[in-house]
């Protein structure tokens, strides 16, 4: 029992090695990779004691990640956090923390300059193709609906 614990916590600090993991994805990946529950359970601890796995810590760096490298709303970011198995409240509060510091308005802007094709909106289905891209990315969809009325207002 002690080689099968030592083992699944071995393949865990390789997991980790390689990128930031929360506990449901290690237990998850060690679950795969076949080692028995008790095994897994006691790696788990001993990660979690040593403070390799951090589920705040994890939630950060996707919110951090989510808005800075691929321009991602709130809504969609906070999403992201979650299917890491992430508790809703870490996950509420790393996306708070990560907004705080953040302008929403010019994330909005590059998300929307990421797909702006002629620096305006020509017609109605330009405008619903950009609405629907950006709620998609997480934005309020009344934010959205204003910024795309005041972009189409200009032609």
């Amino acid at each position: 029992m002690e080689i099968d614990a030592r083992r699944a916590y071995i393949d865990a600090l390789k997991m980790l090695g390689r990128r930031e993991l929360s506990e449901a994805q290690v237990r998850q990946r060690l679950a795969r990779k076949e080692h028995e529950e008790a095994a897994i359970d006691e790696a788990v601890a001993r990660l979690l004691e040593d403070r390799a796995i951090d589920d705040t810590r994890v939630a950060e760096a996707i919110a951090r990640t989510e808005t800075s490298y691929r321009k991602r709303g709130k809504l969609r970011v906070k999403r992201k956090i979650e299917s890491a198995g992430i508790a809703s409240a870490t996950a509420k509060h790393a996306v708070d923390d990560v907004f705080g510091a953040l302008d929403a308005d010019a994330l909005l802007e590059s998300a929307l300059a990421k797909r702006l094709r002629s620096g305006g909106i020509s017609d109605d289905r330009e405008f619903n193709r950009l609405y629907r891209y950006l709620v998609g990315q997480g934005f309020e969809s009344d934010r959205v609906l204003a910024r795309l009325k005041t972009l189409k207002s200009r032609r």
